[in-house]
């Protein structure tokens, strides 16, 4: 079983983060696009887009998302901006908690990820942390469902263990 980094991360200014762990599976995906789409529906996380990571500071507080990183590769702050950076490549995957800041602030000319979320969510909404907002967006973090199944290895999968489900 592929064992995933975790990371956590605090308020940042308005971006609300979670408690729940970021996590990053390293080269857990073939590096094609439709394979991960395959690989993401097979376990419950239809998915929704292909793109890149948009380069401004932004989350969803109605939905969790995951992001295979397809072709190429990019440096994404995740966490707000006192957050951290992280490298991902092809065949990586990453579980983005609700209320998770991510920003890309670099990225190669191929990059390609295949994004989605949950079979049980709500269309995502996005968010790019108004202060105001702050109080209103957490408690809507604080409702969100947890996943029925981790997106790279299924309903037996890490996710439940460390999300605490």
């Amino acid at each position: 079983m592929t064992e995933p980094q975790t990371f956590t991360f605090a308020v940042d200014g308005a971006i609300p983060n979670a408690a729940l762990p970021l996590l990053v599976y390293r080269a857990a995906a073939p590096a094609d696009a439709a394979a991960i789409e395959r690989l993401f529906a097979a376990n419950r996380w239809p998915p929704a887009w292909r793109d890149g990571v948009y380069p401004f500071h932004h989350f969803h507080s109605n939905a969790h998302e995951v992001l295979g990183v397809a072709r190429g590769e990019a440096a994404v702050l995740f966490g707000g901006p006192n957050g951290t950076t992280l490298t991902i490549r092809a065949g990586d995957v990453v579980v983005v908690p609700a209320g998770v800041g991510h920003c890309a602030r670099a990225r190669s000319p191929d990059l390609l990820i295949v994004g989605g979320y949950p079979d049980n969510a709500p269309s995502p909404d996005q968010h790019r942390g108004v202060l105001a907002d702050l109080a209103r967006v957490t408690a809507a973090i604080a409702r969100v469902d947890a996943p029925n199944a981790d997106p790279v290895l299924g309903p037996d999968g890490p996710l439940s263990r460390l999300w605490g489900g």
